[in-house]
Formats: structure tokens, C-alpha cells, sequence
């Protein structure tokens, strides 16, 4: 409210109107003179200020380079007041044959490359504008478009410029706005012009007889767009949607059999130095086992070589895999969504896009023609006036040598305007000539022939469509598949699905030891050597587990945390050396311990148990992990720790604690479990859990015994120990292990 009594009066409202309002405003600058381009020209205000400025500047495509520093510092000057690094970068994206697909601004000096590597500064590059980029701005000296004050009202600008093609589908677009986004890919120019003659032709034309002229995106980087025809119909249909884009490749032959594929081109807006680091991620982490190697051999065009693991690799399936798990395919998501009038946002379709720039195209040919229709009357006046003074030249001369005013005399003794009198003074003495005379008659005959026909133009809609029509044509010609560049570049093809294959079946099958010290260091030496044979280890660590595999095979490892680590044996280190801490191998954490480590079997079942005497059965099947992470399995709260995991083998479990008593009780008694802490093996007074073991009844339970022999126990020996889960047991035999544990 308003305080009348005070001289600085304030008003006053509520927060969230305030806040409402000023965000409101906010966006709607965002929205519609920042983010969103215009449907009828397929620019953004920084882009149109760019080039209009390079307009005024006369830089034209076959005059001189300027420095980009005195076209960005024009541009902020007289029409973007913001940043120049932000309108060196919009530029320079123009000049990037990478991104845009005709590009708008011809650049001289480093303007950055498909590598993502930035352009050198303002200061040493030059740039000019292209054909293109002159075909956008055609018209603006005949009042083809509206002009507004620039933003400190000295100067004009252009709301938006005429535009001979449709730069929007042409060039795409990409922009992020308040509440709204806008991504829109590029197209071929010669079959946009296409669809422009067939709607021309039949306003009502059907999607799909569109889809036939404009089968999808063509990408200045080329690739191959593998989505199906009716994904993409639905998403020219609805302005929305997805489409995949892949790299192109082949096979290039070396002789002997040997063979390397070779990608020429890469997928859009993916940088190649990035897309080269994650390939030779992927081949260090051992992901992509038949790739044994990657080179870019890239210079002005893209060459990047693949080298496959051997010669016997299916290239189909190689390349599938890494477009699985790389950049070489993409999904390009389409979301059209633009100013209709270069005010309302909204998402169309290609059938309203090609609309917009058609009712543009016709706006700006009957403003032209109306500009022209008055060029012509002025010229005619002019004429008639020039004419009549030829025709009594002696007597303009008299008056004009007489006359101290001789302008109002001539205006009325011959009956001529003021605009023809003034011409007539300023007549040069070189044009009194007889032949002078001819020539103006031709020329306003001629201009007179010109204006009927502009006016026939004006009145009929058919003319100016067919004008309209005309125009596209030549701008096919001049940029079309017939001009340099003009051609298609991204192709089509169905994406022919690899299964994807088990890292199993791409690796060679070969026979291994895996070793394992105390202290967590892991190889695998080549071949099945004996497993006494003394091995090498740091100093202070000493040899731990120790088992043959094959390169195929999958490695368990259980944790004192409970948590279940899986290892591929291919990815396990050379056994040259001393080997790699597991630790770097899976998220062990550091005050974990392995408990056990062993081959992973199919379809067999484990026995786990905590030292505070809780276990249960698992089936193996269900610890393997998909992660670094592990699974967690057992569940154990400190100080309680994981201590056994062994492979069920048998129908009893035997158990022995700290206090060397030992239970023995049927293997049924136990569940069979997922995940939990499990159920009570054993009962303690004191002390914990030291070991568990499952065995077969008949077949009684064995135990090491000294030098290297073994002692078993069996019925009705072993009844003495026999009871049920979870009870305490008796004192273990005479020669029980001292360590407390089974073997």
C-alpha cells in the first residue's frame, strides 16, 4: 500500500507474489531471449546477433577474415550485453564443421577439433560468414522482417531473420531453459527442401509420405542411425523421442589372416579423446577380452583402429560389446521444442516446423514485394519527371539558369511533383544526352512490366506459393546433394542385437594355479604346477591358498565381514612378479580378512558361520556379486566375525569350540539361507566357535594327524558326540589338532 503522507513512499506486497513475479520474469527472458531458438530462422538471439553483426561488419563469404576479438567485442557492444567469452564460444561453435552441419561462420585459425580441445582466443583467429549464413540473412535491406531497438535503444536489430532454408532442422539446435529444454538434431538440406516443395504441393501431406523425404537426422559427423523407421516417424510425429546413433566401421584385411577394424566415423557431440580413454579403459579392466588393443591414427579424418585378441574373433559380437559399454553408440533424445512467432514455446512436429518456416518464407516474400511495389512507383515518378524535362530540355535549362528559385517555377509550369523536381536539379550534365532519353523510356517501361507482376503476386496465393517454391529450388541447387558437402552423411541400418556374450566364452581356456599369500598378495602362474612347489613371496608373508583353475573359471572370496568377493580368473595378475594385493581387486576394507578362497561350482551349497557359533547353508549360486562390492551374506555385528565357509559334502555337521567341544548333528537341522546371521550351531559358555565341517555319517569324521597322517572316528564311535543343534558337546578325542580345527 502507499504511504501519501511520507515523500518516499513504498509499496509493499506479499513474498510470494514478489518472488512469483520476478521468477516469472526471469524465466520468460530465459525462455524466449536466451535458450529456446525461433522456429522461422532456427536461431537464438546471441546466434542472429553474431551474424547480423558480421553483416554490418561486410564480411561477407568471398571478402576478408576480421579478428574474431572485433566481432565479439561488436556483438557486445552494440547488440548482447553479456559476457564475450560466451559469445566467442557461440561463434566459434558456428565455424565447427563437427557440430554444425553447414556451418555459418568460416573460420581461419583454431577453432577447436572433434578431440573436445577448446578454440585459441579471440585474438588470433579470423572468421567470415559462409553462403549459408548469407542465404539466412537475404532480404534484410528490404524490409523482409520487423527491427527492434538494440538494448540501449542507439541501434536496430533484427527480430529475426529471413531465412532462405530451414536452419532449424538444418543445424539443430540444443538449449536448456526454466522448466523447458529444447534438443533438436540436423538435417539434410536437400531433403528438407524436398518437404517443403511437397508441402507446397499438399498442405495436408501425411506423416509418413514426409518420413519418405526425410528419413531421420543427418549428422555432420556422419554414423550410422540404427532406430527403426517407426520409432523415428513417432518421434517426427510428436516432437519427442530417441534415436540411436552408432559408429561406422569396417574390416580392413592385413594378409596372413589377420584383420583390424577400423572406425571412421564417430557418433555426434562425442568427443574422440574421451572416447579413446574409456576404450582403453575398457581394455586395461579386462571388460572387452577380445580387444587386445585401440590406436587413433586419426589426422583430418577419423581413424580409429582396432586390434582384435586374435584372428578368430567374431568382429559382430567385438562391436557389439563396445557399443554396449562405450560412446560408439549413443541416443540422440529429440525434443523439438521451439518458438512458434519468436514467442510461445512449444514442442512440434516436423510437419509444424517445416509450417513455421513455410508462413515465414511467404511473410517475408510479400513484405519484399511490397518493398520492391514502392522502390518501383518511386523509380517511376522519377522517371515520368526526367522525361518530361527531356522532352523541354531547353526551356529546364532557361529556368534553371535564370530562375534564382528555379524548383517551385519547373514544379509549376510543368505540372511535376516536388520528388521529381528535385531529381531534375540534380541531374548530371553528362546524362543530357538524346540517347538518355531511349534508356528511360526502356527502364520505365520495364518497371512498369515489373510492377503489374508483383502486383498479379500480391493478389494471387497461388503465385506466391509458386514464387515461394522457386526460391527452395535454388537454394537446393546452391546447398543441396548436388553442392559440395551436400550429400548425405549419416546412413541407416537396422541394429542387429549380439546376445551378450558370457565373459567365459570370449576368453581362451587355459590351465592356471592360483596363489594366494597371508597377507592378501594374488597370482595366477601359468599351467597346473605341483601345489608343493615352494613359491616365491614378499618378505614376512608366507604362502596361504593354492589351487589349480582354468582362465574361465570364477574365484569366491569370503571375508571375515560376511561379505562373499567375486574374481575372474582371466583378470587375476601374472604370476611373474609377487603378484597384486586383493585388496585392489575387490572393496575389501581394510580391517577385513579372507577367510576362504575357492573356485566357484555351479549348483553346490555352502556352510558359513560366525565365531560367536551362528551359521546356516547357502547356495553358491547366490553369493556370487556383480560388483567390486561384494554381497553381503552373513550377517555379523563386532566383535562377532566371520570364520568358516566350506562346501557342504555329506549329511552331519561337526563343530568345535574354543573350549575344544565338540557337537555333532544332522545337516537338515540347518536352514538354508540367502542372507541372515543364521541360527545357533553350537552353545558356549566361554570362548567361540573354532571350527565347521560337514561329513558323511557312514563314512565317519576325518581329521589330520601328525605327519601328515589322518585319523578318523566313526560309529558307534562317533555317537559319543552326536546331539542336537545348538547344544554343547563333549570334550574332542585323544589327538584332536591342537589349532582346534578340522583340517
Amino acid at each position: 500500500m502507499e504511504t501519501p503522507d511520507r515523500p518516499d513512499a513504498e509499496t509493499t506486497e506479499p513474498l510470494r507474489r514478489a518472488i512469483g513475479s520476478r521468477y516469472l520474469t526471469y524465466a520468460l527472458s530465459t525462455i524466449m531471449h536466451r535458450a529456446l531458438p525461433d522456429a522461422r530462422d532456427g536461431l537464438k538471439p546471441v546466434h542472429r546477433r553474431i551474424l547480423y553483426a558480421m553483416r554490418e561488419l561486410r564480411l561477407s563469404s568471398t571478402g576478408g577474415f576480421r579478428k574474431s576479438a572485433k566481432i565479439t567485442g561488436d556483438v557486445m557492444g552494440n547488440y548482447h550485453p553479456h559476457g564475450d567469452a560466451a559469445i566467442y564460444d557461440a561463434m566459434a561453435r558456428l565455424a565447427q564443421p563437427f557440430a554444425m552441419r553447414y556451418p555459418l561462420v568460416d573460420g581461419q585459425g583454431n577453432f577447436g577439433n572433434i578431440d573436445g580441445d577448446n578454440p585459441a582466443a579471440a585474438r588470433y583467429t579470423e572468421a567470415r560468414l559462409t553462403a549459408a549464413a548469407e542465404a539466412l540473412l537475404d532480404g534484410l535491406d528490404e524490409d523482409a522482417v520487423d527491427f527492434r531497438d538494440n538494448y540501449d535503444g542507439t541501434l536496430k536489430e533484427p527480430e529475426v531473420l529471413p531465412a532462405a532454408f530451414p536452419n532449424l532442422l538444418a543445424n539443430g539446435a540444443s538449449g536448456i531453459a526454466v522448466g523447458m529444454a529444447t534438443n533438436i538434431p540436423p538435417h539434410n538440406i536437400d531433403e528438407l527442401c524436398a518437404a517443403c516443395l511437397h508441402l507446397i504441393k499438399s498442405p495436408g501431406a501425411r506423416d509418413e509420405t514426409l518420413l519418405d523425404l526425410i528419413p531421420g537426422p543427418d549428422f555432420p559427423t556422419g554414423g550410422v542411425v540404427v532406430e527403426p523407421r517407426a520409432a523415428i516417424a513417432e518421434a517426427y510425429r510428436t516432437g519427442r523421442g530417441a534415436i540411436r546413433l552408432r559408429a561406422r566401421w569396417e574390416i580392413e584385411e592385413q594378409g596372413r589372416g589377420q584383420w583390424q577394424i577400423v572406425v571412421t566415423e564417430i557418433p555426434y557431440q562425442v568427443q574422440k579423446s574421451k572416447l579413446i580413454e574409456k576404450l582403453a579403459e575398457l581394455i586395461q579392466t579386462k571388460r572387452v577380452p577380445l580387444l587386445a588393443d585401440v590406436r587413433d591414427e586419426s589426422a583430418d579424418d577419423v581413424r580409429i583402429v582396432f586390434e582384435p585378441r586374435s584372428r578368430n574373433v567374431d568382429a559382430d559380437v567385438l562391436m557389439g560389446t563396445l557399443f554396449r559399454l562405450s560412446d560408439l553408440e549413443i541416443r540422440f533424445a529429440m525434443n523439438m521444442n521451439v518458438l512458434i512467432d519468436g514467442r510461445t514455446p512449444k514442442v512440434c512436429s516436423m510437419k509444424e516446423v517445416l509450417r513455421a518456416f513455410l508462413d515465414h518464407r511467404r511473410e517475408v516474400l510479400l513484405r519484399r514485394s511490397r518493398h520492391r511495389l514502392g522502390k518501383i512507383d518511386h523509380r517511376l515518378e522519377v522517371l515520368e519527371g526526367y522525361i518530361v524535362a527531356y522532352l523541354n530540355l531547353d526551356r529546364v535549362i532557361q529556368i534553371i539558369r535564370t530562375e534564382d528559385e528555379p524548383k517551385p517555377v519547373l514544379m509549376a509550369e510543368f505540372t511535376l511533383t516536388d520528388v521529381q523536381a528535385e531529381a531534375i536539379l540534380n541531374m548530371r550534365l553528362r546524362s543530357l544526352r538524346r540517347l538518355e532519353e531511349m534508356e528511360l523510356r526502356r527502364e520505365r517501361d520495364g518497371l512498369t512490366e515489373e510492377r503489374a507482376g508483383l502486383e498479379d503476386l500480391l493478389a494471387s496465393d497461388d503465385l506466391q506459393w509458386t514464387r515461394i517454391a522457386d526460391q527452395i529450388r535454388e537454394v537446393r541447387k546452391a546447398f543441396g546433394a548436388g553442392a559440395p558437402g551436400g550429400r548425405r552423411r549419416t546412413g541407416f541400418s537396422e541394429a542387429v542385437e549380439i546376445a551378450e556374450v558370457p565373459l567365459e566364452a570370449m576368453i581362451d581356456r587355459e590351465p592356471i594355479t592360483v596363489v594366494c599369500s597371508k597377507m592378501g598378495w594374488i597370482r595366477a602362474m601359468r599351467g597346473h604346477i605341483p601345489l608343493d612347489q615352494p613359491l616365491k613371496f614378499k618378505d614376512g608373508d608366507e604362502g596361504r591358498f593354492a589351487f589349480h583353475a582354468e582362465t574361465t573359471d570364477k574365484l569366491l572370496a569370503f571375508a571375515s565381514n560376511g561379505r562373499f568377493y567375486t574374481l575372474s580368473a582371466a583378470n587375476l595378475p601374472g604370476g611373474r612378479g609377487m603378484g597384486e594385493p586383493l585388496r585392489l581387486m575387490v572393496d575389501l576394507p581394510n580391517e577385513a580378512e579372507i577367510v576362504a578362497l575357492f573356485l566357484h561350482q555351479t549348483g553346490r551349497r555352502l556352510l558359513v558361520a560366525s565365531d560367536a557359533g551362528d551359521g546356516f547353508l547357502v547356495p553358491e549360486n547366490e553369493v556370487l556379486a556383480q560388483t567390486r562390492a561384494g554381497k553381503q551374506v552373513l550377517n555379523v555385528r563386532a566383535p562377532a566375525r566371520a570364520l568358516v565357509c566350506r562346501r557342504v559334502d555329506g549329511d552331519h555337521v561337526a563343530t568345535v569350540g574354543e573350549n575344544r567341544k565338540m557337537l555333532v548333528f544332522p545337516l537338515d537341522d540347518l536352514p538354508e539361507m540367502t542372507r541372515g546371521k543364521g541360527v545357533r550351531l553350537q552353545k558356549f559358555k566361554d570362548g567361540g566357535l573354532s571350527d565347521a565341517v560337514t561329513f558323511r555319517r557312514e563314512e565317519g569324521l576325518s581329521w589330520p594327524y601328525a605327519e601328515g597322517r589322518t585319523r578318523t572316528v566313526r560309529p558307534p564311535e562317533l555317537d559319543e558326540w552326536l546331539g542336537r543343534r545348538a547344544g554343547s558337546g563333549r570334550m574332542a578325542p585323544r589327538g584332536f589338532p591342537r589349532d582346534n580345527r578340522f583340517g
